[in-house]
């Protein structure tokens, strides 16, 4: 199997765990995976409602795979998914951290883009 089939079910799999961890604690909370696998884009977002009037809606994670790289273009995690991707094999040369301006990537331990 080639990389970017491997990245997107790298993506699929923690995003899913994710969800499925989250929806156990909040019924009230719906978190929502959003794969786009033709162009890559993947998200996974929570809406619903907490204690019945206060809107619940956000993005947790949003990865692209770009160049055979996958980009974090947003990270709410706790964590940090590049850990987790790390953790997986993906080689922190494929890992580009899009959340941050390129001045910093180039700090960083994980790819510039």
């Amino acid at each position: 199997m080639d990389k970017v089939n491997v990245y997107r079910q790298y993506i699929q799999q923690l995003m899913q765990a994710r969800a499925h961890r989250s929806m156990q604690s909040s019924k009230e909370v719906e978190a929502q995976t959003i794969f786009d696998v033709e162009r890559d884009h993947y998200q996974l977002v929570y809406v619903g409602w907490k204690h019945n009037d206060i809107r619940d809606y956000g993005c947790l994670l949003h990865l692209d795979i770009k160049d055979e790289k996958i980009w974090i273009q947003y990270d709410g995690t706790e964590g940090g998914i590049a850990y987790e991707l790390l953790k997986l094999g993906v080689p922190r040369e494929d890992i580009v951290l899009g959340f941050q301006p390129l001045r910093v990537r180039a700090d960083t331990e994980f790819a510039v883009g």
